[in-house]
């Protein structure tokens, strides 16, 4: 089949791979003129990995990436560990893959690679999306129509397949701001935990810092949070003002404030959120990762859900003919919604994992082996 992709982010690619392993043709529409080296972190939990390795990348990643020893939960005062997941071997032994923390670029390029040539059309996006009698159309920015079987919506949290095929809805500030940065290894000499994946949990949920090593551990990354009653700003790398952000963490223990201190710049960004959708598709046209469920980074499965998708789509659009499209669509969204719900609404609990241990329902998760529920 002839098949649309509004979005050449993470979830698109990966969609993409795992329909062109099926002979799909398949065509892929990005707004930017080219990927860069921006952004720094992508924390691959092992149900990506297990996914990304069935896509036949995964060797590419650990060339670069990093794999986080523990999953570590500390206390903001005290320093107290309420819990320790083992993870890398470990991880690999019990869910048959391990964590993976890589730069996103490095990401992007491994998935960039594995795509048929001439897939991305670079410096086009996708404006709205229409049904046919057959299929559906993509309009795209330079006023070209894309007729297609199958169009995808993977455009991300102001996706205009979704506003197509739902109407206008806006995301929901959390009240929360994001700040990311990334330092060399040795910056860090002194501070325990660097090859682990450690949350520092604060007094209240407005507050935590959250670490783990990239490239090859080369580099340690820094994620944290800081209440703000709006946000106006356009942007998710702005500039951020690394000593307020130290002084909002001044009162957490000597080992969480020397990541702060160890950080020479920051970028800051708004944590936007939606409530779950109860249905992703119309007719030939269906949604993905983050135009479908976008989730604030608490449970570190924005990424990881929206690959899953990829595999669970494809499996569903697997020797399907274009008049049995809409059924198909039904079906990956009956299979998906449940579970990537699920998240978003854990994650914006932001609780997982402080005190237990129970990863099992998210690491364990394998989108290749998922059945694929009936359509409603």
């Amino acid at each position: 089949m002839k098949i649309g992709i509004a979005g050449g982010g993470v979830g698109g690619m990966a969609t993409a791979i795992a329909l062109q392993k099926q002979g799909h043709d398949v065509t892929i529409f990005e707004r930017a003129r080219a990927f860069g080296r921006i952004g720094a972190d992508v924390n691959l939990t092992p149900n990506a990995v297990h996914a990304l390795d069935g896509l036949g990348i995964g060797d590419l990643l650990r060339r670069t990436a990093a794999r986080p020893e523990y999953r570590i939960s500390r206390t903001w005062d005290t320093g107290e560990e309420t819990s320790r997941l083992p993870m890398s071997t470990a991880a690999e032994e019990r869910y048959g893959a391990p964590q993976l923390t890589i730069h996103r670029a490095d990401l992007l390029t491994a998935l960039e690679n594995a795509l048929a040539e001439n897939t991305i059309r670079f410096a086009t996006e996708v404006t709205a999306a229409e049904q046919t009698d057959s299929g559906a159309v993509a309009i795209l920015s330079d006023g070209t129509r894309f007729e297609a079987d199958v169009l995808i919506g993977a455009d991300g949290i102001h996706s205009a397949v979704r506003h197509s095929l739902f109407g206008e809805d806006h995301p929901r500030f959390t009240g929360l701001v994001s700040y990311r940065a990334v330092f060399p290894r040795e910056r860090g000499d002194g501070i325990p935990n660097l090859d682990s994946f450690t949350k520092w949990w604060g007094p209240t949920p407005a507050h935590q810092i959250v670490t783990f090593p990239l490239n090859l551990g080369t580099e340690i990354f820094v994620f944290a949070t800081t209440p703000q009653e709006d946000w106006t700003e356009e942007g998710w790398t702005l500039p951020g003002d690394i000593d307020a952000l130290r002084a909002a963490y001044a009162d957490f223990h000597p080992e969480a404030r020397a990541l702060l201190d160890a950080c020479e710049t920051v970028t800051r960004s708004a944590l936007h959120v939606r409530e779950p959708m109860e249905r992703w598709s119309s007719g030939a046209i269906t949604l993905l990762g983050d135009a479908a469920h976008p989730m604030v980074p608490f449970m570190a499965q924005g990424a990881c859900m929206a690959i899953e998708d990829a595999v669970v789509l494809a499996r569903a659009l697997d020797g399907v003919t274009p008049a049995s499209v809409p059924e198909a669509l039904k079906r990956y969204e009956t299979a998906r919604i449940p579970r990537t719900a699920e998240v978003q609404q854990g994650s914006l609990a932001n609780d997982w994992l402080k005190q237990g241990t129970n990863a099992d329902w998210v690491y364990g998760y394998n989108a290749w082996a998922t059945e694929l529920a009936e359509a409603a």
